[in-house]
């Protein structure tokens, strides 16, 4: 049995399911007016997690969409992860308290990385995400509207040698292409990461959660290619068990 978890990606934008392309808040697709809606979807096709990103959160530096993330909970008996605009412990706290599983940290690892830590510490380790997303290999920001200096795989390597259990990781590039993960950055990461790394970006056939499982990472974020068709979530979480 493949150990690769397969995980369905609701985005939010004004309360909107959406998908960006590449990142680009000025090219998004609304897939669904009610997430609320998708989520039970997502279960009763076998999903065993849900992931949310709350992008009006991401942007604005506070979780935007937390009523529609605690309706997702309400609605689904499956642990719900969720990010997007939480840069301090109070917040991360907040997110939890609205029946997130567990909570993605992202640009503060960059900017305040003892924030992240402190996160861990007080709220467990299982309950933290750090989410890891880039452009050519340096991590972005402020819901990927700035990049830093700071290298995907020097960051990985820090927050996992100071305890950190999880990653996401997403490639910026391929996010919302359909074009395939960025299988080089993955192989990196997962040097360093091992299955602790999930993967994002560009997912959009079987054969792109095949090579990713012969990477090494520990876990699949699809998103654009559910709601396009490309892949049927079913399809995908067969795989997971063959």
């Amino acid at each position: 049995m493949t150990a690769l978890e397969i995980i369905p990606a609701i985005d939010l934008i004004d309360g909107k399911c959406v998908r960006l392309y590449q990142g680009d808040y000025e090219r998004k697709t609304v897939y669904d007016d009610d997430p609320v809606a998708v989520a039970p979807r997502f279960e009763r096709q076998g999903a065993r997690r849900i992931h949310i990103v709350d992008l009006d959160g991401a942007k604005a530096g506070a979780p935007q969409n937390l009523d529609v993330a605690r309706r997702v909970c309400e609605a689904v008996d499956a642990p719900v992860q969720m990010g997007g605009g939480v840069r301090d412990v109070e917040t991360a706290r907040a997110v939890l308290a609205a029946g997130v599983d567990r909570v993605m940290l992202g640009t503060v690892a960059v900017r305040e990385p003892s924030v992240a830590l402190d996160a861990c510490a007080e709220l467990g380790a299982d309950a933290v995400v750090v989410a890891i997303d880039s452009r050519d290999g340096m991590v972005a920001v402020s819901g990927w509207t700035s990049g830093s200096e700071t290298r995907a795989t020097d960051l990985l390597a820090l927050m996992s040698g100071a305890g950190v259990r999880a990653f996401l990781c997403t490639d910026i590039g391929r996010d919302g292409t359909l074009a395939g993960p960025n299988y080089a950055l993955m192989r990196d990461l997962a040097a360093v990461g091992g299955g602790a790394v999930m993967a994002a970006g560009g997912i959009a056939s079987v054969e792109h959660l095949r090579r990713l499982d012969e990477i090494g990472v520990g876990g699949a974020v699809i998103g654009r290619a559910l709601y396009t068709g490309d892949i049927e979530l079913r399809e995908a979480l067969e795989y997971r068990s063959c």
